[in-house]
């Protein structure tokens, strides 16, 4: 019987402080499932680094000569997965917008450095999710090997939050890392309807609506002021 071959993540270091790198690059050789293909001192080699390979995570320090860290991220069309490395504390709240995975704090202890890259890959399964459509009345949403069968009639409303959506339905709640528009497009319009940048809800399950405000199950969502001709529709 063939052993299962353990997934490899592709990662870069994009850092300039020599003995910082050295260290990373150690950190990572101990992880059988992280695999290295390049490291860099500066945005401009990051780049080139990102258009050769297909990355799964980046490694960024902020402190990089010419192009600071977060500036060279706006950059970045579909970044990878980031973990950043910084001496300074006073950066996460600029990183929430960016969708960090975690901060590493220079010197990094090992211990946090598998904690940030545990971090990572419970995002990574999760990324992997699938939707299926099988038939009109339901869904399938794959995660890895398993597969959760979601009845298209039970949805109640369906919650965006950062990059996680929740199905909610009367019985229980599923939650997957997925974008909004990515199930929004799945989903027939004459069933489901955005009404906000973060729902989408089930128009047989409306008990009151206003100009502003649509009540599902007891729960008063928010109409966006640029869904609310689709309301109407």
């Amino acid at each position: 019987m063939t052993p299962e071959v353990s997934k490899k993540y592709n990662c870069i270091i994009v850092e300039d402080e020599p003995i910082a790198s050295e260290i990373l690059e150690n950190f990572i050789s101990r992880d059988p499932e992280l695999n290295l293909v390049g490291k860099c001192a500066d945005a401009v080699y990051a780049s080139s680094l990102l258009s050769i390979h297909e990355v799964d995570l980046m490694f960024l320090d902020l402190h990089l000569p010419v192009v600071k860290g977060f500036n060279f991220l706006r950059k970045v069309k579909n970044p990878p997965f980031v973990i950043v490395t910084t001496a300074y504390h006073q950066y996460a709240v600029e990183g929430y917008e960016l969708d960090i995975t975690d901060y590493l704090m220079k010197p990094i202890p090992y211990g946090r450095f598998q904690t940030a890259v545990g971090k990572f890959k419970h995002l990574m399964e999760a990324e992997d999710a699938l939707l299926e459509v099988a038939e009109r009345d339901f869904i399938f949403i794959s995660i890895g090997r398993k597969q959760v069968k979601v009845i298209l009639q039970d949805i109640l409303y369906i919650e965006s939050l950062r990059e996680y959506i929740h199905i909610h339905t009367k019985a229980e709640t599923f939650t997957f890392k997925m974008p909004i528009s990515k199930i929004e497009e799945t989903l027939n319009p004459k069933m489901f309807t955005r009404i906000h940048k973060s729902y989408i809800i089930s128009r047989s399950k409306i008990e009151e609506k206003s100009a502003n405000i649509i009540q599902i199950n007891g729960k008063k969502l928010p109409v966006g002021r640029t869904y609310k001709p689709l309301m109407e529709l």
